[in-house]
């Protein structure tokens, strides 16, 4: 075929792609009139992740060239429009703009959602309990930095409920308005300095590293100075206008967990883990006790992080458990733990998601 014949069959193609995007979208805005009046949520994050892996294998199955990775990529903007169509999803986050959360989240949730910034974790908190935002984006673990323990006293103290989480890893990206060469000076987060500080100084050996408030302060700078490179999230560089000039080899990625903070836990996908608060009495044993009782149920504890509490009588716990709240065998479990004069509270079920990378 000639190069004019390609042109118009590609033409022919993406005229067909467009009515079936409009016919797909017009369906998924039935159910979601169906999910409203049975109020149900808009965004299910069980059925997302099944939706992605069966396009993935219908893809490998037919030989396509796209990759799994092109294909999430395409369907999450496509599922991120059909969510703006209903109500226009409203999204807070841990900010500023450009922050490793907000590349989350848009990782997650795609384009077309509006997204709100927020300064701090009580404002996240604050716009998804008042309902000025339907989720939220906040980090609940660092690969180098560990728990973030502003995250779990909120939830803690809070009616609200983890509806999903985000397993994440990236690389961090060096943007710029100039050439590699032309670089006297990066700035980025003491921790993400720090963190590629080795690769850094063999990749810009004449720059000089300085420590930054945020990565979005530090793309600022360096959207004001072409001498000047930022390192942060390729989201930051597309913000500001700047160009990714260099990315950290993969054993400098950044490993993070996030929740998605909503009203009330997500429903069983079928391969979930929940989320529990434990508070029990401060004394020589009361951790095994705990376990033993996960341990003789079959019930798998996945995740431990102590946390003091205001009161020194009392010892408190967050667990990770594999399962759904609603599982017997974890009701089972709440019951013999509160009736070892135990409190607990569960702070969310949601799908276990395996590790989404950004390359």
């Amino acid at each position: 075929m000639s190069l004019d014949e390609v042109r118009q069959k590609i033409d022919s193609i993406d005229q067909q792609l467009l009515r079936l995007l409009n016919e797909r979208a017009e369906l998924v805005h039935a159910v979601g009139e169906i999910k409203r009046k049975d109020d149900l949520d808009i965004y299910v994050p069980g059925r997302e992740d099944q939706l992605l892996r069966k396009l993935a294998e219908i893809n490998r199955a037919q030989n396509g060239r796209l990759t799994e990775r092109a294909i999430r990529a395409i369907y999450r903007e496509i599922m991120s429009a059909a969510l703006a169509l209903e109500d226009s999803l409203k999204i807070a986050y841990l900010g500023p703009t450009g922050s490793w959360t907000h590349q989350a989240a848009v990782n997650k949730f795609g384009h077309c959602v509006e997204y709100l910034a927020e300064a701090s974790t009580e404002g996240v908190f604050g716009r998804v309990a008042a309902q000025t935002a339907d989720y939220g984006v906040l980090p609940i673990e660092h690969s180098t930095e560990g728990a973030v323990h502003h995250t779990l006293d909120h939830l803690a103290d809070s009616t609200l409920q983890i509806y999903a989480e985000i397993l994440w890893k990236a690389d961090a990206a060096v943007m710029a308005q100039g050439p590699h060469g032309t670089i006297t000076e990066i700035h980025g987060r003491a921790q993400m300095l720090a963190r590629c500080r080795p690769w850094l100084a063999q990749a810009f050996p004449a720059a000089q590293l300085i420590e930054s408030a945020s990565s979005s302060a530090a793309a600022t700078l360096a959207a004001q100075n072409p001498a000047i490179a930022a390192l942060g999230t390729p989201l930051s560089a597309e913000l500001h206008d700047l160009r990714v000039i260099a990315t950290s080899p993969r054993e400098y990625a950044t490993q993070t967990r996030f929740i998605i903070l909503g009203r009330r836990s997500g429903p069983p996908s079928g391969n979930d883990n929940t989320m529990l608060m434990i508070h029990s009495k401060d004394r020589v044993g009361a951790l095994m006790e705990v376990l033993q009782i996960f341990a003789t149920r079959n019930i798998n504890v996945r995740q431990i992080e102590n946390r003091p509490t205001p009161c020194g009588t009392q010892a408190r716990f967050f667990l990770e458990i594999s399962g759904h709240h609603s599982d017997p065998a974890i009701q089972q479990a709440v019951t013999a733990l509160e009736q070892h004069a135990a409190q607990v509270k569960t702070l969310g079920s949601y799908p276990a998601p395996g590790w989404v990378e950004e390359r």
